[in-house]
């Protein structure tokens, strides 16, 4: 079982390479985190890992995540790589569930996962992942405004049931995706306060499946 307290200690560790001679706290952590300190002592006596934040941070530091979560460096991963997800962490690219979004680009980190990390994955046919993040309310209670989602590129029939990445002229959008016999493509939200969008094939590129998520706080 991963525990948040040894977590923060290995923070703490990258933190004083910052704060030399000073001793590094769990508010410093906190703040490091960009999380409240009153809510970061609950998350830490009920072991709430932030999964989010710590993933942006490891992105910002380069650090490596497997080493922080699980005492493993990269190079011990290679010989059992289908236990781990290569993800392409694209932190400031967002999906958006309501108006659209940025297009991919080149500026990305990549991150190594544990599956015990990725628990709920599904589809776990491909290990190269790609992860952004949702931008507004429409996809609820599905996906939270703020939740990091994994997407694979490999995935593009939207016959098949699930949520997809769809590239728009007006951006990228996270949405079920359907097609109607006239060959109309109807953009679809969870959330029932927001009407489906409906756009020409040709104005619809499908980018890939969401395999799975990371809530937000």
């Amino acid at each position: 079982m991963v525990l948040l307290s040894e977590i923060i200690d290995k923070l703490k560790d990258v933190i004083s390479e910052t704060m030399i001679g000073k001793k590094v706290f769990d508010k410093d952590v906190a703040d490091a985190l960009g999380i409240p300190q009153a809510t970061f002592a609950t998350m830490k006596k009920r072991n709430s890992i932030p999964y989010e934040e710590i993933l942006e941070f490891c992105a910002l530091k380069k650090l490596s995540v497997n080493w922080l979560f699980f005492d493993q460096a990269v190079d011990m991963l290679k010989a059992e790589t289908e236990k781990f997800f290569q993800i392409r962490y694209f932190a400031d690219i967002r999906a958006s569930a309501g108006g659209g979004a940025e297009v991919f680009d080149e500026n990305y980190e990549t991150i190594t996962l544990d599956e015990k990390i990725m628990h709920n994955m599904v589809g776990m046919g491909n290990t190269e992942l790609e992860a952004i993040h949702v931008d507004g309310e429409s996809m609820e209670p599905t996906l939270q405004d703020g939740s990091i989602v994994f997407v694979d590129r490999n995935q593009t029939n939207i016959n098949k049931d699930g949520i997809f990445i769809a590239s728009t002229t007006a951006g990228l959008f996270i949405k079920r995706i359907r097609q109607r016999a006239d060959g109309m493509v109807e953009l679809i939200s969870d959330n029932k306060n927001y009407s489906p969008e409906v756009l020409a094939p040709d104005e619809v590129s499908i980018v890939g499946k969401v395999v799975g998520n990371i809530e937000s706080l």
